[in-house]
């Protein structure tokens, strides 16, 4: 059976209808996700929640293991990920407290994670060059749209290292280059969901300015709170509601098979550890 996992806080576990069926903590190669993964049911559809900064957001935007976060939920059968997150809004017209935005194209600035599953003796290169799965975006757009909520498909997320705020010379630089949000996390989530063929997309929810607009007070974690709570039970609603139309199978989507002619390593020269490390993403793929 096809699972939808989602990736955010705690609060998203209460969705409308979602009965609880289990707890699991997953090994992976890569250590230990952020934390158990919460597996249920909206209906007949399965689902499974893992908070991204773990319980009681214990892990900078650095410092959570993004490799075992998706090899976990591929471990635990999710082929698709929708990841929800607060962003900073680059413009006018996403409105912090109001607007939803459902990115699809990334500019990556950090320098101090690791985003990629390959290394270690195979090298692979996905194609990256539309970063989201467009089938589950249309999907959650029109989820959202059905539901009379604001919900802005397309726009730029800009990934910054963090954990520290934008400086306004950083915020004021940003703009110019015309990106839509800013956030810490979205853009190594779609990489390596990329690389584990799961289909990916995000809800950012507006919750500041960044620092760019000089009649808004600077972000803070307590307005960044304020407005994500205020947004979480829209965001639920809209989640539940892509869960019920989503198809059983995925259909029309390159997701599933972009390991496809991506790995260029002769596979006799692959150590053996690294085979068996990475066999649940590309056992499909390896000469027999």
């Amino acid at each position: 059976m096809a699972v939808t996992g989602i990736i955010g806080g705690s609060g998203l576990y209460q969705l409308d209808n979602f009965v609880f069926s289990d707890k699991i903590k997953v090994k992976t190669p890569f250590g230990l996700p952020s934390d158990e993964i919460v597996i249920g049911n909206v209906g007949d559809k399965k689902v499974a929640f893992l908070p991204r900064h773990g319980t009681g957001h214990i892990f900078t935007p650095t410092e959570v293991n993004y490799r075992a976060n998706i090899y976990a939920l591929k471990k635990v059968g999710v082929d698709r990920i929708i990841s929800v997150s607060a962003v900073g809004s680059m413009k006018e017209k996403i409105v912090p407290g109001q607007t939803l935005l459902l990115p699809d194209q990334f500019i990556d600035l950090t320098k101090n994670r690791i985003n990629s599953f390959f290394g270690n003796g195979i090298v692979a290169h996905v194609s990256f060059a539309d970063p989201v799965c467009s089938v589950l975006s249309q999907t959650i757009h029109d989820a959202g749209l059905r539901l009379g909520y604001e919900i802005i498909r397309g726009g730029t997320y800009l990934n910054i290292e963090g954990p520290q705020f934008s400086t306004k010379a950083e915020s004021l630089l940003y703009k110019s280059w015309g990106v839509d949000v800013i956030g810490m996390t979205n853009a190594t989530e779609a990489k390596l969901a990329r690389e584990a063929e799961i289909c990916y997309s995000s809800i950012n929810i507006a919750t500041d300015y960044d620092c760019w607009k000089y009649d808004e007070e600077a972000v803070s974690v307590d307005a960044i709170v304020k407005r994500l709570l205020s947004s979480i039970e829209d965001v639920k609603k809209i989640l539940k509601k892509t869960i019920e139309m989503l198809p059983d199978k995925r259909d029309n989507c390159l997701c599933e098979s972009s390991l496809k002619d991506a790995i260029i390593t002769d596979w006799k020269k692959v150590p053996k550890e690294t085979l068996e490390n990475l066999s649940l993403l590309i056992n499909r793929y390896m000469e027999k």
